[in-house]
């Protein structure tokens, strides 16, 4: 196989994986430089580690937390409220897109109070989910769902609207029903715009929950920021606010994950 490639291919691929090395090896620099210049100021005084702490100390203080394994619980409960509420947003918003495309003139009345919907800051609803639900799981889950399905309908009924009319018309030619327009080619032309949607959703669920979570939990690492700043354990807040990161960071690469074997396969 390697002969049936040129030496400029060849070349082309080494810069390809050069530049590649060159990027990762400029974003791990970029962090430990970071890190330590952060380590340096706090250790020498240059900034108050009380309030602004410092990578040592958040170590050890995630160390202390995983020794008796609460950490692990705060960070499990979150993860689980998050995916729950992201496989429901993209199960809402793919059933509602495609009732919203079957039924033109329901789209059409609801479209309005779609945009307002999706217009509303989510936090507000936050306080009248607890009324109404309670201070449960289940309430921080709808909370999660709430950021992102009214948007996530939009973009995929918008998607659907765009799918190519010369196709749609083939199939209304060879007398093709409305639900095989829809299975045979709407639903396949769009798949693109749901995997850039479940990739903004993921994210976005984990804000939902976080929300949820301030208001609304005894667990999770909303609940523990939350508790944090009202006991002044900048350490724990902090180190919270990281693991969020660190956890939207793999459940966006999970997703670019199966996107990318969904591809393969087709």
């Amino acid at each position: 196989m390697n002969s049936s490639i040129s030496k400029a291919q060849l070349l082309y691929l080494r810069r390809q994986r050069a530049r590649r090395a060159a990027v990762l090896a400029a974003r791990i620099l970029l962090l430990a430089g970071f890190l330590s210049l952060w380590e340096y100021c706090a250790g020498r005084g240059i900034i108050d580690s009380f309030i602004f702490s410092s990578p040592s100390k958040i170590a050890l203080c995630f160390a202390g937390m995983a020794r008796d394994g609460s950490i692990f619980r705060h960070m499990w409960v979150t993860l689980l409220e998050t995916v729950t509420s992201f496989l429901l947003v993209t199960a809402v918003s793919m059933l509602a897109a495609v009732i919203l495309w079957l039924c033109p003139r329901l789209s059409e009345v609801l479209d309005p109070y779609m945009v307002v919907l999706n217009s509303l800051p989510k936090s507000a609803l936050a306080p009248l989910l607890i009324v109404w639900l309670g201070a449960r799981t289940r309430t921080i889950i709808v909370a999660g769902m709430s950021v992102a399905v009214f948007g996530s309908i939009l973009t995929l009924y918008t998607a659907f609207c765009g799918v190519d009319p010369e196709k749609l018309k083939l199939i209304r030619t060879l007398r093709g029903t409305r639900i095989q327009a829809l299975t045979k080619a709407v639903i396949p032309s769009s798949i693109p715009a749901l995997v850039s949607t479940m990739k903004v959703n993921i994210g976005l669920c984990l804000v939902g929950v976080v929300i949820g979570e301030f208001l609304a939990a005894r667990e999770g690492l909303g609940y523990l920021i939350i508790y944090a700043s009202q006991t002044f354990k900048l350490d724990w807040l902090i180190m919270s606010i990281l693991l969020l990161c660190i956890m939207a960071l793999l459940l966006y690469a999970v997703i670019g994950l199966a996107e990318r074997i969904c591809l393969r396969r087709r």
